[in-house]
């Protein structure tokens, strides 16, 4: 468990800054240091914030119903065209939903859609890109994999001249520097952080104890990460416990033992648990259940995706608080739209949603019920209309 190529444990108190290099699946990754990425779209600093201006702004990000804020105008639907998407992993909830949304969207084009699956591994994205590459498609949606470390595999399609649009496949919402990228679709990774760890510290009154689960894979995932734990930092009453680097990939293997450890090493002072997706809550909670009163005091809260898991869980009340989801199906509807805008030779739209905390409060509204957050804004109807179909 300790290996650092299976998982890296970063440990972090009181403020206390952490940076270290951990060799992992075969190259460095940075674990800290992406400061200069996430400031670059960080509009108010988390230590000029109040427990009061945190309240505020938890409360306006659980607002429900709000209207449609995204594009009004773009060209027509493209005719007769094709789209390969490559996902990371499809066993992910957030991919699934993204692509689940491509498949709708594209169905309203009558565009053919081919997926192809990495399941996680280099040798699948490898295998993955080829096989998309061979299809000749006249578009690539990229689903859930780095951009950056994908470049060598997107190199070809970007010779070809076929346009590549992405969701979280980096560390900002727009397009991706240094790359074939012209739009990475996503709220504001940064902003969906901060919430997530505004909302632990305000339920905690300002006095949270917090474990922040990330990996390392991923430049979003880090910048996630790093904008969570400042948040944290910036309380003078809380304590920042750990980040705790466990692969996406290997949740279901990894997380029962790491729960225990954590259980076992921070005892009463673990209140909250962050993380930059969902499913590190589905191995956990198994675990916090054995633990009986010392596992149900912790609670639990997601910058992303939304899972149906953490919808059921928020509405049951039991261990998980909250979810900074994503509109996944909105986001494959918006995924289309970019990509035909290019397929036009047109700009993207560079449309950014706006950050969602769903909460047993507002989980009755924007799809809560289906067990996703689909926002009632009629981003269908809007989109159909520029798209002429």
């Amino acid at each position: 468990m300790n290996n650092s190529n299976e998982l890296t444990c970063i440990r972090g108190q009181n403020g206390r800054r952490l940076g270290k290099t951990w060799l992992r699946s075969g190259f460095f990754v940075m674990v800290v240091g992406l400061a200069s990425v996430w400031a670059q779209a960080q509009t108010v600093a988390p230590a000029s914030l109040s427990l009061a201006d945190m309240k505020q702004k938890v409360a306006a990000a659980g607002m429900h119903g709000q209207p449609w804020d995204g594009p009004q105008s773009g060209p027509a639907g493209a005719q007769g065209k094709t789209v390969a998407i490559i996902s990371d992993d499809l066993r992910n909830g957030g991919i699934l939903g993204v692509a689940q949304g491509i498949q709708e969207a594209a169905g309203v084009l009558k565009w053919g859609v081919k997926v192809f699956d990495a399941a996680g591994t280099p040798a699948g994205r490898q295998k993955a890109s080829a096989n998309a590459l061979a299809s000749k498609p006249d578009g690539l949606i990229l689903v859930g994999a780095d951009a950056q470390a994908m470049q060598p595999l997107l190199a070809p399609f970007a010779k070809q001249g076929v346009p590549i649009v992405g969701w979280h496949v980096s560390a900002m919402a727009g397009p991706v520097a240094n790359s074939p990228v012209a739009m990475n679709v996503s709220t504001h990774p940064l902003d969906v952080a901060r919430v997530t760890a505004m909302a632990a510290v305000t339920s905690a009154q300002g006095a949270a104890g917090v474990v922040i689960f990330t990996d390392s894979n991923f430049e979003i995932a880090m910048a996630k990460a790093n904008a969570m734990a400042d948040v944290i930092r910036a309380c003078k009453a809380c304590k920042l416990l750990e980040i705790r680097d466990v692969a996406i990939s290997r949740n279901a293997e990894l997380m029962p033992a790491v729960t225990r450890e954590l259980l076992a090493h921070h005892g009463a002072q673990w209140t909250h648990a962050l993380a930059i997706n969902d499913i590190y809550f589905d191995f956990a909670v198994p675990e916090l259940i054995k633990a009986g009163p010392a596992g149900r005091k912790i609670s639990l809260l997601s910058a992303g995706d939304g899972s149906a898991a953490a919808f059921m869980r928020i509405q049951a009340k039991t261990f998980q608080n909250g979810t900074v989801a994503e509109p996944l199906n909105l986001h494959g509807w918006q995924l289309v739209d970019e990509l035909n805008r290019l397929l036009m030779r047109q700009p993207v739209s560079g449309y950014v949603p706006a950050v969602h905390l769903v909460t047993s409060d507002n989980i009755a509204f924007d799809g809560g019920p289906r067990l996703q957050y689909d926002p009632d804004n009629g981003y269908r109807d809007n989109y159909r209309r520029i798209w002429k179909r």
